[in-house]
């Protein structure tokens, strides 16, 4: 048997990207290089910095299980933070040497059981195994509204905010009431001189208090490790075995009382129509549930208002939207407009080109619908490995746990191309075929499927998620089945 060393690129320094190096080197894969299109790491958590950004799961429990940290200010650590927490790692383990910054990966061909990537300095010459780790959220959707380019005031995305942006005394427009547009309203409606909230789909919002964490709470953590640990142990167990497992339909005692703190929680509301248009009528869960302590209180203040007819379009002075007395509209006048419209979450290559065997385009083999075998790999695209692939886990639990079980799978491919006499690893279509027409068979019991529009379900109404319990995930997770594999 022949050890040979292997060349690998990993697409992305976000939370996995970096995890991703990390990992590789401990295994003693150190020729390896990540590609970054920004001008620094940290993903998300570098592009998002608008008010009241905070991680939506607990802090404790967002992290590298590798990386306890016992410094985090509140049960949900606000944006800054957890950038703060990403630098820290890659300052200890030195990631900086390996990445490649303002390097936008254009293209990667497979030939001759090697990958050629370009990026946007040049030819980066050939890799043995890639590793795309560029996540979902990070291309903005902007709405199709007309008019949007003639507004007159300061407009943006909030994943674009401008740095040191004042909203002081200012009239505002939100377009969207997801998770970003609830934090913002929480977080400035008592700065602004007008908030405008412009909602389509009113969305359920679960009670969470984010409170501090004392100075004598994190003494304690830095003092007794083992306690930070049973903290990060039991609060992942509670997000995955209650949480994750109520909504694929595994634990209906956890979804009742999902449900009924959501529904409570509304209760808030004391103005009968405002509650009424901020009711939503499908399922609590079928969308991503919002978290949040404030913002129906927030939504209730005299400055805040509700939109809930519909935008007709945007005009220089801002927002225009139907009304039944007035036979123009009515127009909302706004200084600043933030669109909170999210991210198209299924580009998760594009830009890039990526060409596999025979010279296969992916976005070909895609146009259809995105398919990976257990969201990692796919047929035809040799020693091409995905963290964030199709059908993975996505919920309101860490990220960075499915993370590192997704990269602990891949490194066991990639070492049989280390230590083995191989140079292809790819799953075959039949493995292929038969884990996504389990998905679609499993997918109807879901919260997902019962009924509603979310960023989970792409455009030919698949719904991109894992629609089993995440013990399933990690059990499968644990040990690739090189029999559903082709290995050259």
């Amino acid at each position: 048997m022949t050890s040979r060393n292997l060349r690998i690129a990993i697409i992305g320094s976000g939370a996995s990207g970096l995890m991703a190096l990390i990992k590789l080197r401990e295994a003693g894969l150190t020729d390896t290089t990540i590609f970054e299109k920004a001008e620094s790491l940290g993903g998300t958590w570098r592009d998002n910095r608008y008010p009241g950004l905070t991680c939506d799961v607990p802090s404790l429990a967002y992290r590298y299980s590798f990386a306890p940290n016992a410094e985090w200010t509140h049960v949900c650590a606000p944006g800054p933070e957890i950038l703060d927490y990403l630098k820290t790692v890659a300052a200890e383990h030195d990631l900086e040497r390996d990445i490649r910054y303002s390097a936008e990966v254009l293209s990667a061909d497979y030939a001759d059981g090697q990958w050629h990537i370009v990026t946007s300095q040049g030819d980066e010459g050939r890799f043995d195994a890639v590793l795309a780790a560029a996540g979902v959220l990070h291309h903005p959707a902007y709405p199709d509204i007309e008019g949007l380019d003639t507004f007159a005031g300061d407009c943006f995305h909030t994943a674009r905010w401008p740095d040191n942006f004042s909203l002081e005394g200012k009239r505002v427009g939100v377009i969207g009431t997801g998770s970003t547009a609830t934090q913002i309203t929480g977080a400035i409606v008592g700065e602004v001189s007008k908030l405008s909230l412009f909602q389509r789909t009113p969305q359920w919002i679960l009670p969470l208090a984010n409170d501090p964490i004392s100075e004598e709470q994190r003494v304690a953590y830095r003092a007794n490790p083992e306690l930070l640990e049973q903290e990060f142990i039991r609060l992942n167990l509670e997000q995955t075995s209650k949480f994750a497992a109520a909504i694929v339909g595994e634990n209906p005692y956890s979804y009742g009382v999902i449900d009924r703190y959501c529904r409570d929680h509304l209760n808030l509301v004391t103005d009968p129509d405002l509650k009424a248009r901020l009711t939503p009528d499908y399922k609590v869960g079928c969308k991503r549930l919002i978290m949040s302590g404030n913002f129906y209180h927030a939504i209730q203040q005299p400055n805040a208002e509700l939109v809930t007819d519909a935008i007709t379009r945007i005009e220089a002075g801002g927002i225009r939207t139907a009304d039944a007395n007035a036979r123009e509209g009515r127009l909302h006048e706004l200084d600043v407009l933030v669109l909170a419209t999210g991210f198209d979450a299924h580009k998760i290559m594009s830009p890039m080109t990526v060409a596999g065997r025979g010279g296969k385009r992916l976005d070909a083999t895609w146009a259809d619908a995105q398919e990976a075998y257990l969201a990692v790999t796919i047929p035809d695209f040799p020693n091409w490995f995905m963290i964030g692939g199709p059908n993975s886990p996505v919920g309101n639990f860490s990220w960075l746990q499915t993370a590192e079980l997704q990269f602990g799978y891949a490194l066991q491919l990639i070492e049989k191309l280390r230590d083995g006499n191989i140079r292809e690893i790819a799953p075959r279509a039949e493995a292929l075929r038969a884990f996504n027409d389990a998905v679609k068979a499993k997918m109807p019991d879901t919260i997902w499927a019962s009924g509603c529009k979310s960023w989970y379900i792409d455009k030919h109404g698949h719904v991109a998620s894992w629609p089993w319990t995440f013990e399933k995930f990690k059990a499968d997770m644990e040990t690739p089945v090189l029999s559903d594999y082709e290995i050259a």
